[in-house]
């Protein structure tokens, strides 16, 4: 695999090309690697009364609606964001899964899931007493994203 990096002085935007006989798995890694790193400098503004607050998204233990609006909750605090959850779920690194229709999670904040086979299960998180519950529909997906090696 040859690689090279050329510099333009008058690009409005970064552009990185990949050129190959065929999609294989490391052409897809590669894709997937220039993707989130891409992805990862994008910042979300949040809001609490007449304030912005700025800061890492590694801090948000989930993100859930209330009503009309979208919540970042942090272990302590909850601050009220501009995106819709389908448009965060493209947003977000991989850090973060969908848990229900009205929540998405930061996977590596979670310290429990308590089974329910007929509802809902609770999701714990590390250093707070808030929790947010993964719906059945999602929780095998979940599951898997917290521990891949498992079935």
């Amino acid at each position: 695999m040859k690689i090279r990096i050329e510099v333009v002085n008058d690009l409005a935007e970064d552009e990185v090309t990949i050129r190959c006989g065929r999609v294989d798995d490391t052409i897809q890694k590669i894709h997937q690697y220039i993707v989130e790193q891409t992805q990862s400098g994008k910042k979300i503004t949040f809001y609490k009364e007449n304030q912005e607050f700025y800061f890492p998204l590694e801090d948000v233990l989930f993100f859930e609606t209330e009503g009309e609006h979208i919540f970042a909750h942090t272990a302590n605090d909850a601050y009220r964001i501009t995106y819709r959850l389908y448009e965060l779920e493209e947003l977000l690194p991989k850090d973060f899964a969908r848990a229900s229709k009205s929540a998405i999670v930061n996977i590596r904040r979670i310290y429990s899931i308590t089974r329910n086979l007929t509802a809902s299960s609770p999701v714990k998180f590390v250093g707070s007493h808030k929790q947010v519950y993964v719906s059945r529909y999602y929780y095998n997906d979940l599951r898997l994203r917290l521990n891949p090696g498992s079935r």
